[in-house]
């Protein structure tokens, strides 16, 4: 499969910045002698540099030790074991984005900070569903930034989607209000819509983005179908803060995480499933819409420790 053996690749350069990190740091502690507490106190703090976080480097350090204490290790055999064991942690949370065909329109609902990549990431939706025959309807709900708009403008030429816009600083939820209405009129099959990520008023926030929700529900009871939280991979531990913000705020139902490709702080994925435990939806590895794919917990945990995949 030409198409997936490429993508795998991608993942694989955009994922070196956090393995030649982690690489480095095991490759300066594993020779070959037996493994003892001093080794697994400096891999420790190799995993926890490399943003995996204290609870997920807590329990791979218990595994290895179970594993392999007082035994001769190299330090092939540790990214072995730490890939596998971080297969563990994320084989839980990959879980595709999927549509529901019983609910016309699909209402998504995408949430993050300014910066994350949360345009882009509906633009590229938008162009994978619009490839798989489906027909989709863009809301401009960021109405504080004219460029927000422009770039959703942007995608949607390519997506071949309409965007529904207001002039700047319209309410955000009679928008989206307007949208879905207008979803339905035309039977479109989803309704993406962008949201504000400022966090510097987070009480003004959370009541627009409460109020978005509210007006949907107004149209349809069941709506949003899905709230997706956007993260840019370069704020590292950061991204926590962020996940426990905006599930303050609505209640979000998975994770789409950007940039990997420009980060060593990949290890935060493995951090925020074990954490959090929510659906990590998809990751981007560039900016063509074939950078946005679905999350696959084995080749990120092989490619995040430099192991070699039979691909």
């Amino acid at each position: 499969m030409p198409e997936k053996t490429s993508w795998l690749r991608r993942l694989q350069a955009g994922l070196s910045k956090s393995s030649t990190k982690l690489k480095d740091g095991i490759g300066g502690i594993f020779t070959g002698a037996p493994l003892d507490e001093a080794m697994l106190d400096e891999l420790e703090e190799v995993l926890i540099r490399a943003d995996l976080g204290v609870a997920s480097a807590t329990e791979l350090i218990a595994g290895l030790k179970r594993e392999r204490f007082g035994k001769d290790v190299d330090a092939q055999e540790v990214r072995d074991a730490l890939a596998n064991a971080i297969q563990r942690i994320l084989d839980p949370v990959a879980k595709p984005f999927r549509i529901d065909p019983e609910k016309k329109p699909f209402v998504v609902l995408v949430v993050g900070v300014n910066g994350s990549g949360k345009t882009t990431t509906i633009g590229k939706l938008a162009k994978q569903l619009h490839d798989e025959g489906r027909q989709v309807l863009l809301a401009a709900a960021d109405t504080f930034r004219a460029a927000a708009v422009a770039q959703l403008e942007r995608w949607g030429e390519r997506a071949h989607a309409p965007v529904l816009a207001r002039e700047e600083g319209a309410d955000a939820a009679g928008l989206a209000y307007d949208a879905l209405e207008q979803a339905r009129q035309e039977k479109r099959d989803v309704l993406l819509i962008d949201t504000a990520g400022r966090l510097q008023n987070k009480t003004g926030l959370m009541e627009e983005l409460q109020k978005i929700a509210r007006v949907l529900k107004k149209v349809d009871p069941t709506a949003p179908h899905a709230t997706l939280l956007v993260l840019d991979a370069n704020v590292g531990q950061n991204a926590h803060s962020q996940v426990e913000t905006f599930r303050d705020m609505v209640a979000v139902d998975g994770l789409m995480v950007t940039k990997l490709d420009g980060t060593a702080r990949g290890g935060v994925v493995v951090a925020l499933a074990e954490r959090f435990g929510l659906p990590v939806h998809a990751v981007g590895v560039g900016e063509a819409v074939e950078d946005l794919r679905p999350f696959e917990a084995r080749a990120f945990a092989r490619d995040l420790l430099g192991v070699e995949d039979d691909r």
